[in-house]
């Protein structure tokens, strides 16, 4: 009787695996060669692929993964990385109280689905609902896993491809920048964003003046914050 259920469970998860693969396929375009530089970037400073590999699996951090890799090469300030960590992630509190209602009753199948949830993976479950005839709770861990599978295959790949092929990897770490480039151009296409970008400018700005290019990223996503909550009605935010 247990296995009988068993092989059904097993085949429900296939189910919605394969209706959710489709919905994950520009995710895994863009994870896979995101992965693949922030696995060489690592391995070009000393961390071979085992490091990026565990890395990718237990922080999953994205975008703070690159900025860890000068944290990692530099002088160890735990105050300041716990705090940018933070900062960097903050949006993470909003992502989680917005799939509340989409993870109510979902079981222990929540933990690994709080666990890997990242930015592509919010805006797939935020916008596609389980086709009809597929259980949502597996529909959901199923985008949730291939994007995770997704970024750390990726990374994987990227460490291996530095042992094998070496090449010069100069200028690579800006793929951090063109990806922060490319979220702030994407969120500037909508009018009612433009007034917190101009906002973030501007802040930046003003305290990479004031404390310089080596301490500017703290201050001045503290005065953004406090600026767009200051003003959080006015913006609609």
């Amino acid at each position: 009787m247990d296995t009988h259920s068993d092989e059904l469970h097993q085949c429900s998860f296939y189910t919605a695996l394969r209706a959710a693969f489709p919905y994950t396929v520009p995710v895994l375009t863009g994870f896979l060669f995101l992965g693949i530089a922030y696995g060489v970037l690592m391995n070009a400073k000393g961390y071979g692929p085992l490091w990026s590999t565990l890395m990718s699996a237990i922080a999953f951090g994205g975008s703070m993964q690159f900025v860890a890799i000068s944290l990692l090469t530099t002088v160890f300030d735990p105050v300041q990385t716990f705090l940018l960590s933070c900062m960097v992630n903050a949006r993470h509190l909003f992502y989680g109280l917005s799939m509340l209602e989409k993870y109510r009753g979902l079981g222990k199948a929540r933990i690994p689905l709080i666990y890997v949830l990242c930015d592509e993976t919010f805006s797939l479950i935020s916008t596609v609902g389980p086709p009809e005839g597929v259980d949502r709770k597996n529909f959901y861990l199923s985008i949730s896993l291939l994007d995770y599978s997704y970024w750390v295959g990726g990374t994987a790949l990227g460490g291996f491809l530095g042992d094998f092929i070496p090449f010069d990897t100069t200028g690579l770490d800006f793929a951090l920048t063109a990806l922060f480039v490319v979220l702030f151009l994407e969120q500037w296409k909508k009018r009612e964003n433009r007034p917190a970008g101009v906002i973030g400018i501007c802040a930046t700005v003003v305290c990479l003046i004031l404390f310089g290019p080596d301490n500017l990223v703290i201050p001045s996503m503290l005065v953004i914050v406090a600026i767009l909550l200051g003003r959080r009605k006015k913006l609609c935010i």
